[in-house]
């Protein structure tokens, strides 16, 4: 090849490869556009499913109605944080749960993971679909076919480490349902209490002596629950109280939990299905139980 034809064809090399980056610099552009022009409203809607967020949620349907507007902006003001499910394939705690990664990048910042999911991990065939139920009874069923035995209402500080250990236990009973006959455990029900789960360290009761522990809070969801059985006369198989007073509660109406060994439990004595809904939204935390029309 003579150096007339190499020179020829650098040329058209270089003339080439000059016309493809300016292409290939504005797709790059507009992915990263994308991902900055997205809202929160847009990124959630990506992963929202309303059939499935008001079939798994009727304790939301029954406050807010079933409309699609209404169960989005719950989704966005409590659910998201509380860590229920936007749908069958997105769960922010289990999408934080699986990668270390994203737990690192974005700790408590959830609406990160959605719009980590929607621009990034969809693409990169990561898994944000929920964790398995740790509950023998599913999660599922509609409004319509339950009828509220009673609710009960506490109070607590939002916005601290506490409150997100509220919201996580929360969102573990919430849907539950128990078959007439069996035993349901508090313990065994809500989220394992680790760092991977998203609890958090905060004050716990230990003889008589307040503490930093993991998953501090939890108990308010478990004494609320109980609260919630004395109002419907449903009695509890195992219940212990707190070795200080709660500020939360009367007294006699808490119900703590420690380990596997302190539990709260009780046995569905009707004859169809028990289901406990339980909603921790800005400082209120309310337990319903549903009965199974």
């Amino acid at each position: 090849m003579n150096s007339k034809v190499s020179s020829v064809i650098k040329a058209g090399i270089i003339l080439t490869l000059t016309m493809m980056i300016p292409v290939i610099m504005l797709k790059c552009a507009s992915l990263s556009a994308y991902a900055a022009e997205l809202s929160d409203e847009q990124a959630v809607k990506e992963v929202f499913d309303a059939a499935y967020y008001a079939s798994h949620n009727p304790d939301v349907v029954i406050a807010r109605g079933d409309s699609t507007d209404a169960l989005l902006k719950h989704y966005m003001e409590s659910g998201l944080r509380e860590g229920r499910s936007a749908s069958a394939n997105f769960n922010p705690r289990a999408y934080r749960a699986r990668y270390a990664d994203l737990d690192a990048a974005f700790g408590d910042d959830w609406i990160r993971y959605v719009k980590h999911y929607v621009n990034y991990g969809k693409a990169e065939n990561r898994d944000a679909s929920p964790m398995p139920q740790t509950a023998s009874a599913g999660n599922s069923g509609s409004a319509e076919e339950y009828t509220c035995l009673g609710s009960y209402t506490t109070k607590y500080k939002d916005g601290v480490p506490r409150s997100v250990n509220v919201g996580i236990a929360a969102a573990g009973i919430n849907g539950v349902k128990v078959a007439p006959g069996a035993e349901f455990s508090f313990t065994n029900t809500i989220p394992a209490r680790t760092v991977e789960n998203g609890y958090q360290e905060a004050t716990v009761f230990v003889n008589k002596e307040k503490v930093k522990g993991l998953g501090g809070g939890i108990c308010q969801v478990s004494s609320t629950l109980y609260a919630c059985m004395k109002t419907v006369g449903l009695a509890a198989t195992e219940r212990h109280p707190h070795s200080l007073p709660v500020d939360y509660l009367p007294e006699g109406w808490d119900a703590t939990i420690s380990g596997q060994s302190v539990d709260l439990k009780f046995v569905n004595t009707y004859s169809t299905p028990l289901m406990i809904a339980a909603q921790a939204d800005h400082g209120r935390l309310t337990v319903s139980l549903y009965l199974k029309n």
